[in-house]
């Protein structure tokens, strides 16, 4: 049923770790060029400039902790915490080589730790500077707070994250069917 989906275990086609690396180079440059325009182009706390009318704003903002300024004040912990993540997946990916999907997927949760970590050790906060006025809507009718302001790094963590449960949970499933 679930034919052509990789496993988390396949290990038939090992990626080179030249892809991760250069995925990582290549994410970690894209959040960092960001962060530095936002830097120099948009007031901090100011009011959201529409980029895509609805979806996405710029509005320049700075945080100390994680999502949702939770831990804040910690900047700097936070920092080492996350560069350890970033590259402790890049070494597991260095000694036990994964199939593509996976290692692209190490790669981007890798990249926004690092890019986020830079952050915190350069500046002991991470510059935040995209605002999405949908979801922001969807969690103050849950929750009654807006959806935090967020940047390249972050969305690499999270996109990262989903697909890792994705997988996984496909994977799962797999075995279960030919069991």
């Amino acid at each position: 049923m679930l034919r052509g989906v990789p496993t988390l275990t396949d290990r038939s086609r090992r990626t080179p770790l030249w892809l991760p690396l250069l995925i990582v180079a290549l994410l970690v440059a894209a959040d960092q060029a960001l962060k530095s325009w936002a830097l120099a182009t948009l007031q901090p706390y100011g009011t959201a400039q529409p980029f895509i009318p609805g979806l996405l704003d710029w509005q320049l903002t700075f945080n100390t902790g994680a999502a949702w300024s939770l831990f804040s004040g910690s900047a700097v912990p936070l920092a080492v915490g996350r560069l350890l993540v970033g590259l402790g997946l890049l070494v597991y990916l260095a000694v036990r080589p994964q199939p593509r999907l996976l290692s692209v997927v190490l790669a981007m949760i890798a990249a926004g730790a690092i890019g986020n970590a830079i952050d915190g050790l350069r500046q002991g906060k991470v510059t935040d500077m995209l605002h999405s006025p949908l979801l922001s809507s969807v969690t103050r009718a849950l929750y009654g707070d807006g959806f935090p302001i967020f940047n390249i790094a972050d969305i690499c963590v999270v996109m990262g994250t989903i697909i890792l449960i994705v997988l996984s949970l496909l994977s799962e499933r797999r075995a279960k069917a030919s069991a």
